[in-house]
């Protein structure tokens, strides 16, 4: 049965979905992307009205003409905008919840990885020990340089500043 269901619902490989994503991408209307500030900036405004707000004063559009030609739009034009702006709150939802599950899953890929490279390291370290598993005392070696190299490296990115003399008062 579990065939079945994988050749009715083939699984993607990682590249084919950043091709579909693309496809996908080159279909919707023109993409804005925005610096955090500027994001920040358009929800602290947005988060000035409610829902209900935003709702009866697009009311006040469509009661009076006049209301209308003041601000250039026509009721529909709003509802429609507003009909948008909920249908695509959906889709962000969505993405970010498949956004997630992907992170997530490849945090665990990680982990996995991290676990099973360091139960090699340490079961090769302990064969390197034995004449007739010298192959791995070269594999073994390269780990360990590469394992200070990387501590090394980390520390150099972080210098920690010496504090700094006080000055007697005079």
């Amino acid at each position: 049965m579990l065939k079945n269901q994988e050749l009715d619902n083939p699984k993607l490989d990682p590249e084919a979905i950043v091709e579909q994503i693309r496809l996908l991408r080159s279909q919707m209307e023109v993409v804005t992307p925005l610096t955090p500030a500027q994001k920040r900036t358009l929800r602290n405004q947005a988060r000035k009205q409610s829902d209900e707000v935003m709702a009866g004063s697009i009311n006040v559009i469509g009661a009076l003409d006049n209301v209308a030609m003041a601000i250039g739009q026509k009721p529909e034009e709003v509802r429609r905008l507003q009909d948008e702006w909920t249908r695509w709150t959906a889709v962000a939802g969505e993405l970010r919840a498949l956004l997630d599950g992907v992170e997530g899953a490849n945090l665990v890929r990680r982990q996995r990885l991290s676990l099973i490279t360091a139960q090699a390291y340490s079961i090769g370290t302990q064969l390197a020990r034995d004449p007739a598993h010298a192959i791995l005392l070269s594999h073994v070696h390269e780990v360990k340089r590469l394992k200070r190299f990387s501590y090394r490296k980390k520390a150099a990115e972080n210098p920690e500043t010496p504090p700094t003399p006080m000055k007697p008062k005079a």
